[in-house]
């Protein structure tokens, strides 16, 4: 059993974000010689989420403006209220409530069974890497594969 990780760093450029990653992936599968097992792709991040979904250009714009609606950026947040919030402060700390809210409904990984060296996703999947925060910003996935 050999179990390999790969740590990718992505830099995104707005919110919501959809980034497709199956590449990635895919390498890190070939390069792990992983023929039977699973991976895992993860994101260290409370603002940026995995998926799995399809990759098609109008479905995406339809998911951005899904995550818009569900926890608008304008809405009031008690976590961007400065004046009030004392935990997990820091010197470049942005109003972010939103993105947390929105990260609820989405997921901070994924696993996806490998067969015969070939990830079984679906026809028409991709994995994503879903940017949440509206600034730009450089992010952290860990791909993690165990098989043989």
């Amino acid at each position: 059993m050999n179990a390999i990780v790969t740590k990718v760093a992505v830099t995104t450029q707005k919110a919501p974000e959809f980034i497709d990653i199956t590449e990635y992936v895919k390498n890190h599968v070939k390069s792990a010689g992983i023929r039977d097992g699973f991976v895992c792709i993860y994101s260290v991040h409370t603002t940026c989420a995995i998926k799995i979904n399809e990759n098609e250009p109008l479905l995406i714009s339809d998911m951005e403006n899904f995550l818009q609606k569900i926890a608008p950026q304008s809405d009031y947040y008690a976590h961007n209220d400065f004046s009030i919030r004392t935990v997990h402060m820091t010197d470049d700390e942005e109003p972010n409530g939103h993105s947390h809210c929105a990260h609820l409904l989405l997921s901070t990984s994924e696993t996806i069974p490998v067969i015969n060296g070939d990830l079984m996703l679906g026809t028409y999947q991709s994995v994503f890497l879903v940017e949440l925060d509206p600034r730009s910003r450089g992010r952290e996935v860990i791909i993690s594969s165990l098989g043989e």
